[in-house]
């Protein structure tokens, strides 16, 4: 299980760091964060790239940051948080391409990443036995 908690702690690193830089370049600058086209919101509900910045900052960024700093405390629930920033990663980037309408290499990289960060907090839980399932039969042996 050691292979498990490196991997994942290092996806989350990676993401965490480059989650709040491309969403800082996105807050600074948000009529063209990094060279982006202000065209590539044209589908989109928003008007420039502020509040997307904001989200990939703050959930992304900061949540995989978070994610990662936990492994450090050796928590049990390490597995849900995991997981949830793992959703949260996989959800943004099929928003993102649906609103954009590209898809590009680094989509399907962070994609992947997400989908794998997922798989990896599942094996966490089942290590630990905090399945919702294995939760709610502890609580009902009480």
């Amino acid at each position: 299980m050691k292979i498990v908690r490196i991997v994942l702690f290092i996806s989350h690193m990676f993401v965490g760091l480059g989650a709040v830089a491309g969403g800082l370049g996105a807050i600074l600058n948000p009529s063209s964060p990094m060279g982006a086209p202000i065209e590539m919101l044209e589908n989109s509900p928003f008007t420039n790239f502020l509040i997307p910045g904001l989200f990939l900052c703050i959930v992304i960024g900061f949540g995989n940051l978070a994610a990662g700093g936990m492994f450090l405390l050796k928590l049990k629930i390490q597995g849900y948080l995991s997981g949830f920033v793992a959703a949260a990663l996989v959800a943004w980037i099929l928003v993102q391409c649906l609103m954009i309408q590209i898809v590009v290499f680094l989509h399907v990289l962070f994609f992947c990443i997400g989908v794998v960060q997922g798989m990896l907090s599942l094996v966490l839980l089942a290590e630990h036995r905090l399945f919702p399932t294995d939760v709610l039969l502890k609580l009902c042996k009480k």
